[in-house]
C-alpha cells in the first residue's frame, strides 16, 4: 500500500517518505476511519484485515500488516460507520458480512458475526446516519439492514434485497442520505434509488442512467451536487450532476467523459470537494498509476492536475482520501 499526502492548494499527490506498508495477501480495497487516525486494508487472498494507525501529520502508517484480524474467505470491501464504533466487512467467497466493534484502532469480531447475505457480496456501505448498511451483491441487487446502535449488529430490512441492474458492483449513497446510486457493469449503467431515512427501504428512482464501458465505482462529492463514476473498460470516467430534489443524474453538458489511465478500479473525491483520485490498475503494456483531476464547483466539469496521473504501487485496486 502507498501513502500520498494532498496539496491542499493545488491537489497533487506526493508520495509519503516511508509510506509504502506491508499488507496481507492481494490487498483489494483500503479504508479510513472517521477520525483520519486509522486505516484498514482488506486482503483478498488472505482472508484478512490489516490494521495500521495513521500519522495525521505526516500521513506515514504504523501497524504489522500482516492481517491481523481474520474475515471471512475473500474480503472486498470495508465501511466503517460515521461514529467509528463498527466495521463491516463483505466477503465475496463465503457470501457474507464480516462484523466488528472498533477500540482504539482495533477491529473485534462482535457476537454473531459473520452474518450470511446474499450471494457474492461484492459492496458494502453505510448511510450517513449510521442507522443502515447496504450490501450490493453481483446478480442479486442490494440487501438492506438496521443497524443495532448498541451492539453493531444487523437485522435485514423489510422489501430487502433490491433489485438493481446487471451485474451491480458499487454503491454510493449521498450525503443527505435521501439518494443512494448503484453501478452496474453488466448493463453499463447507473441505477438511481430513493431511500426512506425511516425504514431503510430503497425505491427505484425509475430508468437506469447511460454509463461508460463497465463502470465498476462511483463516488459523490460531499455537496451532494455531483457524481463519478470510473468505467474499467472503457479506460474514462462519466460524470454527473445530481438534481437536489429529485436525486435524478444527468450527464455533464461541459466533459461528461474524461480520460482516465487504464482500467480504472476506484474514484474518490476528496473531504474539501475540490479534488477527484482514480486509481488505474493498468495492464501488461501500460503502468499503473493514480489520474488526480480538480473540479469545477459550479458546473462539476474535471480538469487533470499537472503532472498527473503519477506512479502508483502494483496493480491499485481502491483509493481513499481522509484528513
Amino acid at each position: 500500500m502507498v501513502a500520498y499526502t494532498v496539496d491542499a492548494t493545488s491537489g497533487a499527490l506526493t508520495p509519503v517518505p516511508a509510506g509504502s506498508s506491508l499488507t496481507g495477501a492481494k490487498p483489494r480495497v483500503v479504508a479510513v476511519d472517521p477520525s483520519g487516525l486509522y486505516a484498514y486494508v482488506a486482503n483478498f487472498d488472505g482472508g484478512t484485515i490489516s490494521t495500521y494507525a495513521v500519522n495525521a501529520t505526516t500521513g506515514v502508517l504504523t501497524g504489522s500488516g500482516t492481517g491481523t484480524v481474520l474475515a471471512g474467505t475473500n474480503p472486498v470491501s470495508i465501511a466503517i460507520e460515521p461514529t467509528g464504533k463498527f466495521a463491516y466487512v463483505a466477503n465475496a467467497g463465503s457470501g457474507n458480512i464480516s462484523i466488528y466493534s472498533i477500540t482504539a484502532g482495533a477491529l473485534a469480531p462482535i457476537a454473531g458475526s459473520p452474518v450470511t447475505t446474499t450471494i457474492g457480496p461484492v459492496a458494502v456501505n453505510i448511510d450517513p446516519a449510521g442507522k443502515f448498511v447496504y450490501v450490493v451483491s453481483q446478480g442479486v441487487g442490494v440487501s438492506a439492514y438496521a443497524i443495532a446502535t448498541a451492539t453493531g449488529a444487523l437485522t435485514p430490512v423489510a422489501g430487502s434485497p433490491f433489485t438493481a441492474g446487471n451485474g451491480p458492483y458499487a454503491m454510493a449513497i449521498h450525503p443527505t442520505g435521501n439518494y443512494a446510486y448503484v453501478a452496474n457493469p453488466g448493463s453499463n449503467d447507473i441505477s438511481s434509488f430513493a431511500v426512506n431515512t425511516t425504514t431503510g427501504a430503497l425505491a427505484s428512482l425509475g430508468a437506469t442512467t447511460p454509463a461508460g464501458n463497465g463502470p465498476f465505482s462511483i463516488a459523490i462529492d460531499p455537496t451532494g451536487k455531483f457524481a463519478y463514476a470510473v468505467n474499467v473498460n472503457g479506460h474514462n470516467l462519466s460524470a454527473y450532476s445530481i438534481n437536489a430534489s429529485s436525486g435524478a443524474l444527468t450527464a455533464l453538458a461541459v466533459s461528461p467523459v474524461v480520460a482516465t489511465g487504464i482500467s480504472p478500479r476506484s474514484v474518490s473525491v476528496d473531504p474539501s470537494g475540490r479534488y477527484v483520485y482514480v486509481a488505474n490498475y493498468g495492464d501488461s503494456a501500460n503502468p499503473t498509476s493514480v489520474s488526480a483531476f480538480a473540479i469545477d464547483g459550479t458546473t462539476g466539469a474535471l480538469t487533470a492536475l499537472p503532472g498527473a496521473p503519477i506512479a502508483a504501487g502494483n496493480r491499485p485496486t481502491s483509493v481513499v482520501t481522509s484528513r
